[in-house]
């Protein structure tokens, strides 16, 4: 903990040496290359202009000292020229209407609807960190700071992706940069938010007015918050797993360390009287990220610092940094799968991101881009193809590690058999019905600990098997009233089976390798569904 301290004290005053107050006008103050043609654009109308040449973020643009501190980035990436359509809400997709104002702290963004009710999400190219710090650093250097570093976005990747997502087998949107006028006033009370600026404009899937030949025969799209409430809620609804590894495999492949839960839509599809959810990203600005190439941002992205800050690079240089993001829903949505699952997806991602389509997609960066870092982005996408099934394993070991088995709102039974010094079987039965919805083997050498949330209504758990060496497992009976029973032995100084629930209402029959948790208080069997 000392150590942390001191670097922390060191990186703060390399800080205050480096840098100075926040500048007031630190974005410049138009994204149009030709200044005299800006100024024309302030009276002219989408029907005058169909497309302009912009410099999307020259104010990253640095000295070699400061490149040397802060790192060289994609600044030069940022500040290419590059030919963007003009936005026309009457003439684009059909024409175009607002639905609601959206983004955070960072981003701009609006959702709009053609004629036929499908969305889309119009985003602001640039970002503006600075609104997530409390006010009182809003005005000083870690504001530029945190401006500064978003170029270590590449803010032209999105736009080469689907190529690859569709050759892997991945749903995708198909984003298109647009600017607007500063003259354009279709935008109604939120102008002067829009006005004058580069966007994306992409689909947005978010009902059954979405749904695309691209996602075959689903009947509709959910978001993370619904698609988990149903999986939890009912125990007919199942994530397609094996699709969800392939897109999370894909992240990895390009770098793209920011896939939390809100990241992600779920398309729905009937088989038989279940309901299964197929994972569609969404929001890639965060692909081919490039931070640790200063001193500064080198120091911030080791492993005591920011970790998840890791750079796209020929190696795979720390898989759990590109996991971190998204423990939450990995967590949740990639229990059921194999070390040989995983080693099966890479394969498969291998033999679609051929040569060919690699270097399709890349091409498709606009020239100015495509010239700077054209080359580099291919050579580094073919290094992380090759290397992909070890990198696949290294993300199995660490999900593999304190695994999660969870139940439903309705009856399941969860039974645990001990079945040699080396492995240990989870099957979980749906009660209504006698049909096993879940089984896994799992294996010393990977696993410390399995925990199982019963979650709600009346469930059955059994712990069986006499062995030397077991994994910890861990009970979590959840609402209602439960049955809980360990005959298990394992022949070690720590006890390997440990129940947590309430005292009152459950019939529990515990052996003398169970640690006995219950409580009085209903937090013990308390379970984050929906990422609170």
């Amino acid at each position: 903990m000392r150590n942390h301290h001191l670097h922390a004290m060191l990186l703060a005053c390399i800080i205050l040496i480096s840098s100075g107050c926040a500048r007031k006008n630190f974005f410049a103050k138009t994204p149009v290359a030709d200044k005299q043609l800006y100024e024309q654009l302030k009276s002219a109308s989408p029907t005058d202009v169909d497309s302009v040449t912009i410099q999307a973020g020259r104010h990253y643009q640095r000295s070699g000292f400061r490149n040397i501190i802060w790192g060289k980035h994609y600044r030069q990436v940022w500040a290419a020229p590059v030919m963007v359509k003009v936005f026309d809400m009457n003439q684009t997709k059909g024409g175009l209407s607002i639905k609601k104002l959206g983004g955070g702290m960072q981003t701009t963004s609006l959702t709009l609807a053609d004629k036929d009710g499908f969305t889309y999400a119009l985003r602001s190219l640039d970002k503006d960190p600075a609104g997530i710090l409390p006010k009182f650093w809003r005005n000083t250097f870690v504001a530029n700071v945190l401006r500064d570093q978003t170029s270590a976005i590449n803010p032209y990747a999105a736009i080469v992706l689907p190529t690859m997502a569709e050759a892997a087998g991945i749903p995708h949107s198909k984003p298109e940069l647009v600017y607007v006028l500063p003259s354009d006033n279709t935008f109604g009370e939120f102008s002067d938010k829009f006005q004058d600026g580069v966007f994306m404009i992409e689909e947005k899937y978010n009902d059954d007015r979405s749904i695309t030949p691209m996602l075959g025969n689903a009947t509709d799209i959910a978001s993370s918050k619904k698609m988990l409430k149903n999986r939890f809620g009912d125990n007919d609804h199942f994530i397609d797993q094996y699709a969800f590894a392939r897109a999370r495999l894909f992240d990895l492949f390009i770098n793209d360390w920011d896939r939390h839960e809100g990241q992600w839509e779920w398309a729905v599809y009937d088989k038989g009287d279940n309901k299964y959810y197929r994972a569609i990203p969404k929001d890639r600005d965060n692909a081919f990220f490039q931070f640790d190439d200063g001193i500064m941002t080198w120091l911030f992205s080791r492993n005591w610092a920011i970790r998840k800050f890791e750079s796209f690079d020929k190696e795979y240089k720390d898989v759990y940094a590109l996991m971190m993001n998204a423990s939450f829903i990995d967590n949740r949505a990639l229990t059921e799968l194999t070390a040989q699952d995983y080693q099966e997806i890479a394969k498969e991602l291998q033999a679609a991101l051929t040569d060919e389509v690699i270097e399709k997609a890349i091409r498709q960066f606009p020239p100015s881009v495509y010239k700077q870092v054209g080359e580099k982005t291919i050579n580094t996408l073919k290094s992380r193809r090759d290397k992909l099934p070890e990198a696949a394993h290294q993300f199995y070991l660490h999900l593999a590690k304190n695994p999660l088995v969870i139940g439903t709102d309705k009856e399941e039974r969860f039974e645990v058999k001990r079945l040699n010094n080396d492995e240990t079987s989870v099957t979980v039965v749906r009660l209504s019905d006698k049909q096993q919805v879940f089984h896994r083997v799992y294996k010393n050498k990977e696993t410390k600990s399995i925990t199982l949330h019963g979650l709600a209504d009346d469930d059955e758990f059994e712990v069986s098997g006499e062995v030397k060496e077991g994994i910890r497992v861990v009970i979590v009976g959840g609402r209602g009233e439960d049955k809980i029973k360990d005959t298990s032995r394992v022949e070690s100084w720590r006890r390997k089976t440990i129940v947590y629930d309430t005292k009152r209402g459950n019939q529990l029959e515990l052996g003398p390798e169970t640690v006995d948790k219950t409580s009085r208080n209903v937090k013990v069997h308390a379970f984050d569904r929906e990422g609170h």
